[in-house]
Parts: structure tokens; C-alpha cells; sequence
């Protein structure tokens, strides 16, 4: 996970779009090697803080359209998009992961 506010994106993955932060559209992030020490705890809590701070930045915006103060509501549509995808993601990667565990419980001593 490496974007802030561009969008969650796994190593190899091509993050969403960007509202302010670093990475570009379409940019992809390099798969990260084994001996990095980049365990799937550490992605996973990335991924967690990511959805957080794309959340927040939605939240504020709705605030922001819901005062007035918003120039732009494709800005507010599109935060509001990143989050519900980024959403989702964490979500699916998390039942992968409990499918998995599952799967590991299930095999023979």
C-alpha cells in the first residue's frame, strides 16, 4: 500500500486515480521481494490506515459539499468512489485470508 490519498493499491497493482496525493493515474507500484521483510501483516495494516485516511478525506468533502464550500463536486465524487473501492478491497482481502487460514485449519497433522 503506498499511496496516501491516490488510492490503495496492493505491490503490482495500479493504484486509482489521485485527489492531492503523490501518486499519478495508472501509476503502479513495484512488487515488493520476499526479503524486504514486508510481511502480509504489515500490507494489511497499510492498507487499514490507507482506508482511514481515504475516509477521512471523503468525510470532509462531504462537509464540505454539504456547506458549500466544495468547488467541485467531482472532487467529493471521486473521494467518495476511492473509499468504496478501497473499502472493498480491504474487505475481500481480509476474507481471503480468514478462507486461507480455514484452509490451512482444515489440512492433516
Amino acid at each position: 500500500m503506498t499511496s496516501p490519498i491516490g488510492g490503495v493499491s496492493l505491490p503490482g497493482i495500479p493504484l486509482v486515480g489521485a485527489l492531492g496525493g503523490a501518486a499519478e493515474v495508472g501509476a503502479v507500484v513495484p512488487a515488493v521481494p520476499a526479503a524486504s521483510g514486508e510481511g502480509f501483516a504489515s500490507v494489511l495494516t497499510g492498507a487499514l490506515e490507507q482506508l482511514g485516511s481515504l475516509q477521512k478525506t471523503r468525510d470532509a468533502m462531504a462537509v464540505q459539499a454539504a456547506t458549500g464550500d466544495l468547488r467541485d463536486v467531482h472532487d467529493y465524487m471521486i473521494a467518495a468512489q476511492e473509499s468504496s473501492v478501497a473499502t472493498e478491497m480491504v474487505v475481500t482481502l481480509k476474507n481471503k485470508a480468514v478462507e486461507a487460514f480455514t484452509e490451512i485449519m482444515r489440512m492433516p497433522v
